[in-house]
């Protein structure tokens, strides 16, 4: 079999027919069709059924385009880097990071990072954990920020920051009053939960079963952005992430400490075979700082 063969059967399984896979690649559809016959011929299996003129994929068909998919999906990722690259050469920096972190703190220490180094050009990706575990295992991000849920078998990573969540309400909430929220204290409340599969959400939903404790869970969100969206519209009350937290306290949010640690975390996430540049050196520098900075406002909001 040759590479030529693998992308016109990677084409086929894409576009569904072999007239639309000639039309897309340029060639004829007797090409296609004679291509498709050798790589079947060479691998020992069938991998289409022909039915009244079409073409069925088998289960092989399907299994093998999985392994065809990575193939072409780290080929690609090699025709990003070297577009990148003789675009802006080095001084170009790709970012991929879930929301908690993505959507309010990578942007202050991109406007920081710009500030120093205007000739960078950045490119921030917010995604999902999962999405950012692909971007950066395929080459498309130089680096990656995730929650812990997510495996990181095959790549290098790192704890970024690990911190309580806060329990996050509106000004004048009746716990607002108080300087530590006590876990009797969510008995009853309409209460705004991160989704099952949160490691935090997991620890707390443990920690309220052990005491008896049983909030109102009237809405599960996946992002700690969207628990203190919904606390400052009135829905209720939440435990958030504090570095997200910390964004929303201009708009009235209050966040107080919880009697008991529910811990988030986030992941610094990258491949072990490539060496970081000094750009993303010193855009690494700048978030910690950044972290630093963040952390030590929280600890003055909910220490006043």
């Amino acid at each position: 079999m040759n590479a030529r063969d693998i992308e016109i059967f990677r084409s086929v399984m894409v576009a569904g027919t072999a007239s639309k896979t000639a039309a897309l690649l340029g060639i004829s559809q007797s090409a296609v069709s004679q291509s498709l016959r050798k790589l079947e011929a060479s691998a020992g299996l069938c991998l289409f059924q022909r039915v009244r003129g079409r073409l069925v994929p088998t289960q092989e068909a399907k299994i093998l385009l999985v392994d065809v998919e990575r193939h072409f999906v780290g080929l690609e990722a090699i025709a990003h880097r070297i577009s990148s690259l003789r675009s802006n050469g080095l001084n170009r920096l790709t970012v991929s990071a879930y929301p908690a972190l993505g959507l309010n703190f990578l942007p202050k220490v991109v406007a920081a990072f710009l500030d120093q180094f205007p000739q960078t050009q950045i490119s921030l990706q917010v995604m999902s954990s999962k999405d950012v575990h692909h971007h950066v295992s395929t080459g498309q991000a130089d680096f990656g920020l995730m929650a812990d849920e997510m495996p990181v078998v095959g790549l290098e990573h790192s704890r970024f920051f690990q911190a309580p969540g806060v329990v996050v309400m509106r000004a004048g909430d009746p716990l607002s009053r108080k300087r530590m929220i006590a876990m009797d204290d969510l008995d009853g409340r309409n209460f705004i939960v991160l989704n099952a599969e949160d490691s935090s959400r997991k620890y707390l939903d443990g920690l309220l079963h052990a005491q008896g404790v049983s909030p109102n869970r009237v809405v599960e969100t996946p992002y700690s952005q969207t628990v203190c969206e919904l606390t400052l519209q009135g829905a209720g009350i939440g435990i958030a992430n504090p570095i997200t937290a910390l964004d929303f306290i201009d708009r009235g949010l209050v966040m107080k400490r919880l009697s008991v640690d529910v811990e988030f975390r986030g992941i610094l996430l990258f491949r072990t075979d490539r060496l970081f540049s000094e750009s993303t050196k010193r855009f690494l520098k700048f978030t910690r700082i950044q972290l630093q900075q963040d952390q030590q406002d929280i600890r003055k909001i909910i220490d006043s």
